[in-house]
């Protein structure tokens, strides 16, 4: 093996202690108003660690005196740290029971009050769920788009990846989940790139929004927050989840992740839908 190829086999295997981890937080807290306390520790080391490789910073003191220099390798960490990926139509078996049984009830119930139906996507990353979501209700309930308004807004911490979701271009390993036949129907060829339709894009709303500020939390009838929660430390969980409680109705819904599921007093808060896709009933 090569002396290079040696040398990054050592950062892979780097331990980022508490102290330089809560050094790490300082420097983002007092230059970036970001705080990393409420994530899970682990989390949060492991993905610093994908940072250091790529600086080649070979102890956790290098990247630190790097941060500090390096506006660019702040902004880089920040989005380490805050972006999660996805694809369209991810968990379809959950976009379906959206379909079959979830939309039909509130379109009724918003119906029956004059209400528009209010979407929200909460930690949306590239836009790929929120979009799903127009594509689904373009495709399965277009009279109902015509009868009643409907909002579908889409929220994340980072305002490049919001940039992006705007634009509405993506790969192909994107699209992986998406029946052909949404494809030919939505998207447009733009270079190696897909591009969506206008009719779809423009159903949604992207704006900036912390997920730990609850008190911005805004009403919604309908609430996706999946494979965010996984990184938050479980009081913060349970403050997140109190707070989309909070501005649910009676009989809202809120979606969470494969791997998450309803923590503490939460639960008294809601009643199970579908446990295997996570669905849940505001009560």
């Amino acid at each position: 093996m090569n002396s290079a190829l040696s040398g990054l086999d050592k950062i892979e295997h780097l331990d980022i202690g508490d102290d330089e981890l809560a050094e790490i937080s300082m420097i983002l807290e007092k230059r970036r108003s970001f705080s990393m306390s409420v994530y899970k520790d682990k989390c949060m080391k492991r993905r610093v660690a994908i940072r250091m490789r790529s600086s080649r910073c070979h102890d956790a003191a290098a990247y630190c005196n790097l941060l500090r220099q390096s506006e660019r390798e702040l902004d880089l960490l920040l989005k380490a740290l805050t972006i999660h990926v996805s694809q369209f139509f991810r968990n379809p078996s959950m976009f379906e029971k959206l379909q079959r049984e979830v939309f039909p009830l509130l379109y009724q119930s918003c119906g029956e009050r004059r209400a528009p139906l209010r979407i929200w996507s909460l930690g949306c990353a590239g836009g790929e769920e929120a979009y799903s979501l127009a594509i689904l209700l373009r495709e399965y309930f277009p009279g109902d788009l015509r009868q009643i308004a409907t909002n579908i807004c889409a929220t994340d911490i980072d305002e490049e990846t919001l940039h992006a979701a705007r634009k509405a271009e993506f790969n192909d390993d994107r699209l992986k989940d998406l029946p052909v036949e949404f494809c030919e129907r939505y998207f447009d060829q733009s270079g190696s790139r897909m591009k969506l339709k206008d009719e779809i894009r423009e159903m949604v709303t992207f704006c900036r929004g912390d997920i730990m500020a609850v008190e911005k939390f805004f009403p919604s009838d309908l609430v996706l927050c999946r494979n965010t929660l996984i990184y938050f430390t479980r009081p913060d969980q349970e403050k997140i989840l109190n707070g989309v409680a909070d501005i649910l109705p009676i009989g809202g819904i809120l979606v969470l992740g494969k791997s998450e599921t309803l923590v503490g007093e939460v639960r008294g808060r809601f009643v199970p839908v579908c446990p295997v896709e996570r669905i849940y009933r505001r009560i």
